[in-house]
């Protein structure tokens, strides 16, 4: 049930560390005021989510098997669309219904307790590029940045990661990431919506795994 008007391109999301000494907002404000001076123009806001569910013990039986995370998550691109991914696939598209159908499966699927996570920003639009900085959350606290850039008129990320990967250093400098992971498995091969909510997934359990840490430690 994707209802973006136009075909996503191929999009980079990364991380982007905290600068040293200052603050998670701090340090979106930087990159926002980067983007602008760069001519960058606001195109309104978005919002990704996710809530991690576990594989409810009564399904496990007796052998000591390890349940599996299922990932629910949403894209304010596509506000008709649910995404429900595990790690290292399967997933899939579904209308927002199934965050209905997730409680009736309660005795499949559990909820993780506070697992839900997110981020929030600004959209900007460069000419071909649209670039999007969030604030990650858990919670009421801030967490993390993410960063993502996309070419809007190539769907084949082997053939544009170059072009991102130069707009990307414009304005990250020396924290330009390397290309995702899911570039490399999809190659030559159309990208699709999943593709990018594949990549939140893992920048979330990204920031997820670093809160032993102090955000601000964060380099």
């Amino acid at each position: 049930m994707l209802n973006r008007l136009n075909h996503p391109g191929a999009p980079s999301v990364s991380q982007m560390p905290v600068a040293e000494g200052k603050s998670v907002q701090q340090t979106v404000e930087l990159l926002t005021r980067k983007l602008e001076m760069l001519g960058a123009e606001k195109q309104g806001t978005f919002c990704v989510d996710c809530e991690t569910y576990h594989t409810a013990a009564s399904t496990l039986g007796s052998q000591g098997q390890a349940g599996k995370l299922m990932y629910v998550m949403h894209n304010s691109e596509y506000p008709l669309s649910c995404f429900a991914l595990f790690e290292n696939g399967p997933w899939l598209i579904a209308d927002t219904n199934f965050d209905v159908l997730m409680v009736k499966l309660k005795g499949f699927f559990q909820s993780a307790k506070a697992s839900k996570i997110e981020t929030r920003g600004t959209r900007y639009q460069y000419c071909d590029f649209l670039v999007k900085v969030g604030t990650v959350t858990m919670g009421p606290s801030a967490r993390g940045i993410s960063v993502e850039v996309e070419y809007g008129p190539c769907v084949v990320a082997s053939d544009c990661w170059s072009l991102l990967l130069e707009f990307l250093q414009s304005f990250l400098g020396s924290h330009t990431p390397g290309a995702p992971a899911v570039f490399g498995n999809r190659h030559d091969a159309v990208y699709g919506p999943a593709d990018t909510m594949i990549q939140y997934m893992e920048l979330f359990n990204k920031i997820r795994k670093q809160q032993q840490v102090p955000v601000a430690g964060i380099r």
